[in-house]
């Protein structure tokens, strides 16, 4: 039977970047993801790795630029006002094709606002946030053990198509304990922290290889040692038909992503007639909502994206025969409502219910927006 360890979501998205492989860490400490640079601040000597608090989000997120340009599996996170900071080098790696691993643990705007849990920061992960045209591949977990596996994940994925990912979660994801799988890679041994980190997990042995198969970096600059010509990494390039060149490859990699990456998760859509539209907390709040409603016999479904970008149009785009109409539940004014409203295409009625400021909406709220919803369509 696997071994489970309460841990901190914030120190389990750490200690999950670690065990694949992450032996570089920069950041600069914000409310509510401080415990994850901490952890790391302890962890990456263990490992005979890299934690540096930088001078500035704009310093930590040009050192992850620095890391990756030399092959290395690296990391930042932040919250908010602080991923808007690392925006500029942000683009910088997607423009120089750089790996890179980026946490926004999302908490309540605009501007400083609150610590309190947000999913406020939609647009500024899936339409860009920097300047140019570029994409991210955005993971949105749902719990702490789907966290740690789309760590793992997100740095697989950073490798094979040479582009940043990130992973958009809120405060009540960091700061929430959870049991989590300590065996994540089959050869744990469980010590126990000083008090400040409490228990860990170490593997006896870091896992050696990805879960797929990877391109070799014969990018990186590592030397002519080991490459037989000049590596030059730079997202910098003046002439307007070489850069259109280089924006269309670009723009292939990223339809590639959209055909390829697509993830979500239904729950008891198959006869529904409403179905909720949530992700991350707020998907885990709609769940019990959906359950409650099952209970008193109202056909209710949830559908969780699980890639933010790419949405996942193409599954939600196969129920929409099946349902009378969609209700996207946010902690927000209503963002990723509009990706539901353009993968639904008109043809069924979408609703929206949203929180804002670091309120987070009860299942009662939800099952009240459903019952209103499907009062209206039947």
């Amino acid at each position: 039977m696997s071994e489970r360890v309460l841990m901190k979501g914030n120190e389990a998205i750490a200690e999950a970047a670690i065990q694949a492989g992450c032996r570089f860490f920069f950041g600069y400490p914000i409310t509510p993801q401080n415990e994850l640079p901490e952890y790391m601040s302890r962890r990456m000597p263990q490992v005979e790795g890299t934690f540096l608090q930088a001078e500035s989000e704009v310093a930590a997120i040009n050192m992850v630029y620095g890391a990756a340009g030399a092959g290395a599996r690296v990391m930042t996170s932040s919250s908010s006002p602080g991923i808007s900071l690392k925006q500029e080098g942000i683009s910088y790696l997607a423009g120089a094709e750089l790996p890179a691993v980026i946490v926004n643990i999302v908490r309540g705007g605009p501007g400083l606002g609150s610590i309190q849990p947000s999913q406020g920061d939609y647009f500024q992960a899936v339409k860009g946030g920097g300047h140019g045209d570029y994409r991210l591949l955005v993971l949105a977990p749902a719990n702490l053990q789907e966290a740690v596996d789309l760590v793992t994940e997100a740095f697989d994925l950073a490798d094979l198509y040479r582009n940043p990912v990130l992973i958009l979660g809120d405060g009540l994801l960091g700061q929430m304990m959870e049991p989590v799988l300590a065996d994540l890679y089959r050869n744990p041994v469980l010590i126990l922290g000083d008090g400040l980190l409490g228990q860990m997990m170490e593997p006896v042995e870091f896992r050696k290889l990805p879960k797929r198969e990877l391109p070799p970096k014969t990018w990186a600059t590592t030397g002519m040692r080991h490459h037989p010509h000049k590596n030059i990494i730079n997202s910098l390039v003046l002439d307007a038909p070489g850069l259109e060149k280089h924006n269309l490859h670009l723009q292939e990699k990223y339809a590639r992503m959209k055909l390829n990456e697509q993830r979500a998760e239904s729950l008891h859509c198959a006869d529904a007639e409403v179905v909720i539209v949530a992700y991350g907390s707020t998907a885990r709040i709609a769940k019990t909502a959906v359950m409650s409603l099952r209970q008193s016999g109202l056909k209710v479904g949830l559908f969780r994206p699980v890639t933010l970008w790419p949405f996942p149009v193409n599954a939600l785009g196969e129920l929409v025969p099946k349902v009378k109409a969609f209700l996207t539940v946010e902690m927000s004014a209503g963002q990723m409502v509009e990706d539901v409203k353009l993968a639904v295409n008109g043809a069924r009625p979408v609703h929206f219910y949203g929180r804002m400021g670091g309120m987070v909406p009860t299942p009662e709220e939800i099952s009240s927006e459903c019952v209103r919803v499907l009062g209206g369509v039947r």
